[in-house]
């Protein structure tokens, strides 16, 4: 969502955490939690959350290897060789050395926590209930820019969501 010495957080990322807080009631009902998870230093990350009113729990996982083990940042060798996994399948990051993914963890009585799903990529969609919108709409998502996905038009937004004062 965030990697270390940047000025601001992933516009997909953005998008998706931006339909967390409207929720955070109904998780704790459900027993549930939900934690974003970012390399970047937590000042950073505090400063962000600040900056756009975000309840949740956003952590920082600087200096672990939590985002490399789930396969959604990219070790400097990763990048230079060209090759990484993600979405379970290998790729070239080239300049991404961090991209998105969801994954869910249960926490039974005794303590354990298991893994149990995970999504990357387009599979998060699930999670950004402003498609459900868009797809209805005459020019549906209009994903015609550059890159023919999500950062073609959440970027406008973030970009203007970046500069406001809040």
């Amino acid at each position: 969502m965030m990697g270390p010495d940047q000025d601001w957080q992933c516009p997909g990322c953005t998008l998706e955490v931006s339909h967390v807080d409207g929720l955070l009631d109904y998780f704790e009902h459900h027993d549930m939690s939900y934690v974003a998870v970012a390399r970047a230093p937590i000042d950073q990350i505090e400063a962000g959350r600040l900056k756009m009113g975000w309840r949740f729990k956003w952590v920082s996982s600087y200096k672990s290897d939590f985002d490399y083990d789930f396969h959604v940042s990219f070790r400097p060798e990763e990048l230079a060789n060209h090759r990484a996994t993600y979405n379970f399948r290998e790729f070239d990051p080239k300049d991404s050395q961090d991209l998105s993914g969801d994954s869910i963890f249960y926490k039974a009585k005794d303590g354990q926590v298991f893994h149990t799903y995970s999504t990357f990529g387009r599979g998060g969609e699930q999670f950004l209930g402003i498609y459900g919108f868009f797809d209805l709409l005459p020019k549906g998502r209009e994903e015609n820019g550059p890159t023919h996905s999500l950062p073609d038009w959440a970027s406008f937004k973030t970009k203007h969501i970046h500069n406001c004062k809040h």
